[in-house]
């Protein structure tokens, strides 16, 4: 995982003010997913629209366009029960920066999960963010991209702990980070046992199983 901030094209600025209510009314939320709007954000702008008529990139069916929001938090942070909310009511995929100011001096974070877009409800995977940083840091170029689905892959990449290979499918890297994550639930889950199995024959057989995975693991990232 890298921490970076993007420098996003300034022919691609919105500038959109949105209404929290618009999401969490559109995804039929619970009651509390609208408390947590209201704790946690304080607005959200539709800061850019990364698209063919904006950067001139060809857009294809799962990537049409990308969007991202900037989240300006209440207090230390927006929950991912929020951003899931958000994604499923924006069709296309979206980059988030959450913005905080509750320590005496701004700090951001980019935060975004790969969301496959086909007929129905949008997807969103695990999400995947930089630590906090300054948000006077100096910004990064985007990826240089000759597609919108190959910049939306290159934009996220830093943010996972996989490397997606030249010419793969955002569905694909997708599906390989959801692998990643079972893994890494299932690897968490032996390591418990593992430390609390009395018993050695069965330690061998963990030991066993851990080692499965890790390898599994190590082959997918």
């Amino acid at each position: 995982m890298t921490d970076i901030l993007y420098e996003w094209p300034a022919a691609a600025r919105f500038g959109a003010r949105i209404q929290k209510e618009r999401f969490y009314e559109r995804t039929a939320g619970s009651s509390a997913v609208r408390e947590k709007f209201v704790s946690d954000v304080q607005r959200i702008t539709w800061m850019y629209k990364l698209a063919q008529d904006t950067i001139n990139l060809p857009a294809s069916t799962e990537v049409p366009e990308i969007e991202v929001l900037w989240l300006h938090a209440k207090t230390s942070d927006v929950s991912e029960s929020v951003l899931a909310a958000i994604d499923r009511a924006i069709p296309n995929p979206v980059l988030f920066e959450i913005h905080r100011n509750d320590t005496g001096s701004p700090l951001v974070r980019l935060v975004a999960a790969h969301k496959i877009v086909r007929s129905g409800a949008p997807r969103p995977t695990a999400y995947y963010s930089t630590g906090w940083v300054p948000a006077a840091t100096a910004r990064a170029p985007m990826p240089t991209a000759i597609t919108l689905p190959t910049l939306y892959s290159a934009l996220i990449a830093p943010l996972t702990p996989i490397t997606a290979y030249a010419g793969e499918d955002v569905s694909v890297v997708a599906e390989r980070l959801a692998k990643v994550r079972k893994l890494e639930r299932e690897i968490s889950a032996l390591e418990r046992k593992l430390r609390n199995e009395p018993q050695l024959n069965r330690k061998v057989e963990l030991r066993r199983e851990l080692k499965d995975r890790q390898a599994a693991l190590a082959a997918l990232v």
